[in-house]
């Protein structure tokens, strides 16, 4: 069983390597209404500005010269969205 210390480690770890999210491959964002580590997970809250973007299709979280994840989606943006983005470090038995 891996120690909770190490797995908070390696969210902390996570965390600092995250600088921005990339919405539809070319609008990004950089600044972070919450990046934070609680325990094991890494939580990021960013804003979508409706004046910018209408609807965003896939949300990549990179780093410098790393993609972190990536996911297509269909969110509508008909007004200013706060959305969290969250990475949850667990342990994989079988």
């Amino acid at each position: 069983m891996i120690d909770q210390e190490a797995l908070n480690d390696v969210a902390i770890y996570l965390n600092s390597r995250i600088t921005k999210v990339v919405l539809n491959g070319v609008y990004e964002i950089t600044d972070f209404i919450v990046k934070e580590v609680t325990d094991s997970t890494v939580a990021l809250n960013f804003l979508i500005p409706a004046s910018d973007i209408s609807l965003v299709t896939l949300i990549e979280v990179k780093g410098t010269n790393i993609r972190i994840s990536s996911k297509p989606v269909n969110v509508p943006i008909t007004s200013d969205n706060l959305m969290l983005e969250t990475f949850e470090i667990l342990e994989v038995t079988t």
